[in-house]
């Protein structure tokens, strides 16, 4: 038996933060209802690489059923009622205030529906001065100031995927667990509202306390801003190898195995992490010396010796064949599709995951 197994869950969703709530719900075994406007959620048509559907809509809406609703109207505002009847939550991402102007104000819902879960995903919330703004992804990097410590040092950067509507789907997928279990005690369902700029600001914790402790954070690449060296190092064949160096003892190793050079763990511009931060082009210039000495493989070998951490520089196609990657198997309309599996992993109980639901007409069920 999966976990949420008995849960009904309506979902008024499209693109990425809410999906991302609802098929995790799925996954966990409840039966989930995708409402969609009559031309489809807009994100199956994002791009068309998995089989030529969209790898949005294919990786977060598997195991749901899709039904399509014209909420604007008498009649689907009226089967959306009955839906909501039995339904345990509603996980629903519309622009702030568009439920309520269907019919749907969280009054009503409460009062109509005492027993159900009600979570609401907005870009910021629903008090302030630009609750009415429209707000995607991106869009809240930009403002939330994230891209500012994202990239190179010459311009901002996007994060290379949607960092936002999933931190937001996963912590508005952990606030539907907790009110799933406040319920089982009080039997009274919840109101959540969950902003992509809240979830994100949060995460953006450690950057905005440097600056207002008088260390605005710049943009170094593939270093680490406040630990050194951590960063990016060439190899004598060219290859790319990233380092972190966490501790004064992990550098003292370090300087003896790797660089071959014991006196600079004793050096002050190098002995602690604070020196080696300042003094950062030295520091990463003994380091680069040191690559540059060796091939890929002989600087992994000495690197696990000496007990360093470190990576490959990889793509795309370096994960797609990478030894730890582990994959799904789904079922869509035009075909199986193979993709990273969720990382939780049960010992001792084999998940399954349901099919990609098609477009059906008007109410229709797949």
């Amino acid at each position: 038996m999966r976990p949420l197994e008995g849960i009904k869950v309506i979902a008024i969703e499209q693109a990425v933060a809410a999906p991302f709530v609802t098929v995790r719900l799925a996954d966990a075994g409840a039966d989930v209802t995708k409402v969609e406007r009559p031309e489809g959620d807009f994100a199956r048509g994002y791009d068309e690489v998995a089989k030529g559907q969209s790898s949005y809509f294919v990786w977060l809406n598997r195991g749901k059923t899709s039904i399509t609703l014209d909420l604007a109207s008498p009649e689907g505002q009226s089967e959306l009622t009955r839906l909501l009847g039995d339904a345990d939550v509603l996980v629903q991402n519309l622009k702030y205030g568009a439920l309520a102007r269907l019919g749907f104000s969280f009054e009503r819902l409460e009062t109509e529906f005492p027993h159900l879960i009600v979570c609401s995903i907005t870009g910021y919330g629903e008090t302030g001065p630009m609750v009415d703004r429209k707000a995607y992804d991106l869009l809240i990097q930009a403002e939330s100031g994230l891209c500012s410590i994202t990239g190179g040092p010459s311009e901002p950067a996007r994060v290379g995927l949607s960092v936002v509507d999933i931190a937001t789907g996963a912590t508005a997928y952990s606030a539907v667990l907790e009110a799933i279990l406040l319920r089982a005690v009080t039997g009274r369902g919840s109101a959540i509202s969950i902003s992509m700029f809240d979830v994100i600001a949060d995460w953006l914790t450690v950057p905005l306390l440097n600056h207002e402790g008088g260390r605005t954070p710049h943009r170094v690449g593939m270093a680490h801003p406040s630990i050194a060296p951590y960063g990016v190092f060439t190899a004598g064949d060219g290859r790319q190898i990233l380092i972190a160096i966490q501790s004064d003892r992990e550098w003292a190793k370090f300087c003896d195995i790797f660089l071959n050079r014991p006196e600079l763990k004793d050096d002050p511009r190098f002995s602690i992490n604070a020196a080696r931060v300042r003094n950062r082009t030295e520091t990463d210039a003994a380091v680069a010396a040191g690559f540059a000495t060796r091939s890929e493989k002989e600087a992994f070998s000495t690197l696990e010796r000496a007990d360093i951490a470190f990576a490959s520089v990889n793509d795309m196609a370096g994960l797609s064949a990478h030894p730890h990657l582990r994959r799904i198997t789904v079922d869509t309309p035009n075909g199986p599709v193979s993709y990273p599996a969720p990382a939780p992993v049960w010992r001792g109980r084999t998940q399954n995951y349901g099919p990609v639901p098609m477009l059906q007409p008007l109410s229709g069920k797949d």
